[in-house]
């Protein structure tokens, strides 16, 4: 039985998941996902925090019929030691981590595979939609309400949405550019 592993936080789980999920799969016969633990993403730096809880990740993930194990990631040390206890024969990520010293020292214990990313598609795209989504929502909402206030007050910028607090860094206006995200060593 050849078995695969795979890291990572499959937050805001959308079809790039998916797709790098089945082709993990189909390059052996038991799929292992370590699962970053809510405390693990606080700690990376220029990490957001994730959205779904660590136990409603994992529900989701055991869910996804290519995945048949779902183990806590707490640290990048561990990683060998997943490779040993789970007798894993390849590691699989996406592109966005090759050359990485997190995984490339892997390769003494194991097969070593990087995925192509599924383009068009990202947690942070997502949330970075939805973040502008909310504020023109709440723009149209403002511009259909009538109003008493005195016409300067009205032609002050709206605060961005309730709930949004941890996005607020992304920017607060679809025009705002956005730096790439962090690079990952």
């Amino acid at each position: 039985m050849k078995r695969i592993l795979t890291y990572g936080t499959f937050d805001l789980l959308h079809w790039g998941h998916i797709r790098l999920l089945k082709r993990a799969k189909e390059l052996g016969d038991y799929l292992v996902v370590g699962l970053s633990t809510d405390e693990f993403n606080e700690a990376k730096p220029g990490k957001q925090p994730s959205y779904h809880p660590y136990e409603v990740r994992k529900l989701m993930l055991e869910s996804i019929r290519y995945v048949d194990l779902v183990i806590p990631e707490m640290t990048w040390e561990q990683k060998r030691q997943d490779v040993a206890t789970n007798e894993i024969d390849v590691v699989v990520m996406g592109s966005d981590w090759q050359d990485s010293p997190r995984f490339e020292y892997l390769r003494s214990h194991c097969e070593v595979v990087y995925l192509p990313r599924t383009e068009g598609t990202s947690t942070s795209e997502i949330r970075r939609d939805l973040l502008f989504e909310a504020i023109e929502y709440m723009r149209e909402d403002e511009e259909q309400k009538p109003s008493a206030q005195p016409p300067a007050a009205q032609q002050a910028p709206a605060p961005p949405p309730p709930g949004t607090a941890r996005l607020r860094s992304l920017g607060t206006t679809p025009e705002t550019r956005l730096p790439p995200p962090p690079r990952r060593d």
